[in-house]
């Protein structure tokens, strides 16, 4: 009997050491059956006040945090592959990964960022104003994380200090509608666009629309300089920086504002008001869909056939870049390309400062692009639907319940996530 009950001792004693204290979220190729939605368990998992860890490098960039049976019966709801184990088979994980030879790392995400969209939304009868979808509000519906839309007057009213993450909605800053006028420009969604950007100009204290978004682009520029991170896609990208650039010259066209332009208005340009690019020309003609010579696109010059179209992750050192590791977690490193308003940044055309960290070589194509701004940061993701490779006007949006596992939705996530590790690693 005694040697029954010491055994009996000791059994308990070793179940006491594997019993289940860490979920692991993999986040590889093949054993994770829903990527997209695991970005959303571990949000929701530190709004709940919980840490959760990000094993950048370790199988695809995997989660973990503590064990709990709500958090295993979410990850069975949301259909997100998961993995129980003890601590000590965690702490062996973490020994692993933080051996100085291994490009690897350990961060942990302490507080889910209040996210911001900048989106135009609906107009005054809750009719959708663009007849085109953003691939942001697209995922971030699909992983159940919460967004909050603001729009020009909250953003000059000083509502982005309520955010940590703002995301650029596929807009014009540059005050141009988007250069749709010579195919769009009688459409009625078209004309009602120009109405209610007229009329939220004039609300605002604007007699231009170029105007109002210049003072937005300001607002927004000191949001990043004081902290905030600012992710944008598509025509939010160029654009925004155009805008910058041009303060204290007309480069719209009479279709757009109703006035020539400023003819001396490119050498009036000034770069050192930008985020990421230098260099550029604005392309002023109203009849031409390109914004300026930033996007690498048909205009410009782009001939690369949709097969061959492809763009590639540079690795970083996880231990001392961790800030691009974990904007670049992917269980590959080959995305596929896909085309926008802004389909890729011609590299040249890139401060040198900015850190490119997807690219198509052969193409000197940038494609996925980050730096900091003050004590901010900004990415910049070229292209408009990463599972819709040419994406056109009134298409109907991409259904992400096809795509749970898209490597170039991935890449949007990871900067979801990244704030929440953001004041360890952010520069001064």
């Amino acid at each position: 009997m005694r040697r029954i009950i010491v055994l009996l001792l000791i059994w308990i004693s070793v179940l006491s050491q594997i019993r289940a204290s860490v979920m692991l979220i993999p986040m590889d190729e093949t054993r994770q059956r829903n990527h997209l939605k695991a970005y959303g368990i571990t949000y929701w998992v530190i709004s709940q006040g919980v840490e959760a860890y990000w094993l950048l490098n370790y199988r695809g960039g995997s989660f973990a945090f503590a064990y709990s049976p709500t958090f295993e019966k979410e990850c069975k709801t949301r259909d997100v592959s998961y993995e129980v184990m003890s601590d000590v088979q965690f702490a062996a994980i973490q020994n692993d990964i933080l051996n100085p030879e291994v490009n690897q790392d350990v961060i942990k995400l302490e507080k889910a960022p209040k996210i911001a969209v900048y989106s135009p939304d609906k107009n005054e009868k809750g009719e959708a104003i663009q007849p085109w979808d953003d691939a942001v509000t697209m995922v971030l519906t699909y992983a159940e994380i919460p967004y909050e839309v603001l729009y020009d007057t909250e953003v000059l009213q000083g509502k982005l200090a309520e955010y940590d993450w703002l995301h650029l909605h596929h807009e014009d800053f540059a005050g141009m509608y988007g250069k749709f006028y010579a195919s769009y420009g009688g459409q009625p969604w078209y004309r009602e666009h120009v109405r209610m950007m007229e009329g939220l100009a004039r609300k605002n204290g604007f007699s231009k629309v170029s105007q109002l978004k210049l003072a937005v682009s300001k607002k927004i520029e000191q949001f990043v300089n004081l902290g905030g991170f600012m992710f944008a896609m598509c025509s939010a990208t160029d654009t925004y920086d155009i805008a910058l650039a041009a303060e204290g010259t007309d480069i719209c066209a009479t279709p757009f504002d109703g006035d020539p332009i400023d003819p001396n208005c490119q050498s009036k340009l000034d770069y050192s008001k930008t985020f990421a690019f230098k260099d550029f020309q604005v392309i002023t003609d109203p009849g031409i869909y390109e914004h300026s010579t930033i996007d690498h696109s048909e205009v410009t010059g782009r001939r690369i056939p949709p097969e061959q179209d492809y763009f590639t992750l540079f690795d970083f050192s996880a231990k001392w870049d961790p800030v691009p590791t974990m904007l670049t977690q992917c269980h590959t490193r080959t995305v596929k390309g896909f085309m926008g308003q802004a389909t890729a940044f011609q590299k040249k055309y890139i401060k040198p400062n900015v850190l490119t960290m997807g690219e198509n070589k052969p193409a000197s194509e940038a494609r996925y692009i980050h730096g900091t701004h003050g004590y901010g940061f900004f990415t910049y993701y070229s292209g408009h639907d990463p599972e819709d490779y040419r994406h056109y006007v009134q298409d109907p949006p991409t259904d992400l319940a096809l795509h749970p596992n898209s490597p170039g939705y991935r890449l949007i996530l990871n900067n979801i996530l990244f704030p929440a590790a953001k004041k360890k690693h952010q520069k001064t």
